[in-house]
C-alpha cells in the first residue's frame, strides 16, 4: 500500500495535501484498490459549502457505489474535470492525476485531527483485521 508520508489521511481514507492556504483532497491507494475498478466520480461543485465528516461526492466502482467524506470543512474552490472522462485516473494515480478536489478550509485546525502516513497505515491495519 503507498502512503506519501507528506500527506494527512482521514479515517474514511480521504487524503490531503497542504498546498498554501488551500487542501487538494482524493481517496488513499487502500482506498482505490478496495473499490475496484472507478467508473463514474460525481464531483463537488465549486463554490459548495462542505462540512467536516460529511459526505460531498460519490464514487462509483463495478463493485459498489461510496461516498466520499469531507477531511476538512470548507469551500470547494476547483474539481478535477479530468475525472468526467477518466474515472480510472482515481485508480492509477490516486495521489496525483486521479485527485478529487480543491479545498479552502474554514478552519485549519481540523488539519490536525488528521492522521500522518504511519497513524494511518495502523489504522488501515487495524481495521482490515477486525
Amino acid at each position: 500500500m503507498n502512503t506519501p508520508g507528506e500527506l494527512r489521511y482521514s479515517t474514511d481514507h480521504e487524503w490531503v495535501r497542504v498546498e498554501g492556504d488551500a487542501v487538494r483532497v482524493g481517496i488513499s491507494d487502500f482506498a482505490q484498490e478496495a473499490l475496484g475498478d472507478v467508473v463514474f466520480v460525481e464531483l463537488p461543485e465549486v463554490g459548495l459549502e462542505v462540512t467536516v465528516n460529511v459526505a460531498f461526492a460519490e464514487i462509483e466502482s463495478t463493485k459498489s457505489v461510496s461516498d466520499l467524506f469531507a477531511p476538512v470543512s470548507g469551500e470547494v474552490l476547483e474539481s478535477n474535470a479530468a475525472l468526467e472522462d477518466q474515472p480510472e485516473l482515481v485508480n492509477e494515480d490516486p495521489y496525483g492525476e486521479g485527485w478529487i478536489c480543491v479545498l479552502q478550509p474554514s478552519d485549519s485546525s481540523q488539519l490536525e485531527n488528521l492522521m500522518d502516513a504511519e497513524g494511518y497505515q495502523s489504522f488501515v491495519a487495524e481495521e482490515s483485521s477486525e
